[in-house]
């Protein structure tokens, strides 16, 4: 009865915490992407005191998680726990033809979500990096066998070689995020730990549970008649 009981109190405070009309569009804002206090502050046209009041009833209630940019090292990303989308509704992203994947190198986190999405929802996708490097990482290319995923070890290319103007533009690397251009400014943000930072499989293996978590959420929004 004590699991009941703890599991209704934390049910309450979501659904408390989500009784607030502003409170539910920061909720919204963040069920597809990542995104920064003073970015929401702006997408919802909303003072930035009033957005930290209620991210703070956000982060009390488990909805919400605070990470550090590991571009600047000085903003802070807001994320939508994953436990918490069982219980809201994933809004629909309409007009969506391409996706395309961008981080900074193209060598490992935007190649990844890019095959993810085609092996997932059989939809086009490519991926690009703001600095390309000159192949795929490694490690990026071992995971996705071991995956079964289908990844060019030498297809990396330059955002501004790759990207139109009715693509759907994620990126997965906080550096391009903020340093991309307002002609190429994603219009979703996925704040994925580097894992060429450490360099180890599980760095991988954890970078790819991430954005196939990431993929599978946005899948039904883009696709909405896709049963999987």
């Amino acid at each position: 009865m004590e699991v009941e009981l703890s599991s209704l109190a934390a049910r309450a405070r979501t659904h408390a915490a989500l009784g607030d009309p502003a409170r539910l569009a920061i909720v919204d804002a963040l069920t597809l992407g990542d995104a920064s206090p003073g970015e929401i502050a702006n997408r919802l046209d909303m003072p930035t005191n009033l957005v930290a009041h209620h991210v703070k009833v956000l982060t009390q209630a488990d909805l919400v998680v605070k990470v550090r940019s590991e571009g600047d090292r000085r903003r802070t990303y807001l994320q939508l726990r994953p436990e918490a989308l069982a219980a809201l509704a994933t809004p629909r992203l309409t007009g969506v033809g391409r996706v395309v994947f961008v981080c900074t190198h193209n060598s490992a986190r935007s190649q990844l979500a890019a095959a993810l999405w085609r092996h997932r929802t059989r939809g086009a996708a490519a991926s690009a990096g703001t600095q390309p490097a000159a192949r795929v990482h490694p490690r990026a290319v071992a995971v996705a066998h071991r995956h079964h995923l289908d990844l060019d070890p030498t297809g990396t290319a330059h955002v501004a070689d790759v990207v139109r103007s009715d693509d759907l533009v994620i990126a997965v690397c906080d550096n391009a995020h903020e340093g991309l251009t307002d002609q190429l400014r994603p219009r979703l943000h996925w704040s994925v730990p580097d894992p060429v930072r450490m360099d180890t499989d599980e760095a991988f293996e954890s970078a790819y549970a991430d954005l196939a978590d990431r993929v599978a959420r946005l899948a039904p929004a883009v696709l909405p008649g896709d049963p999987r």
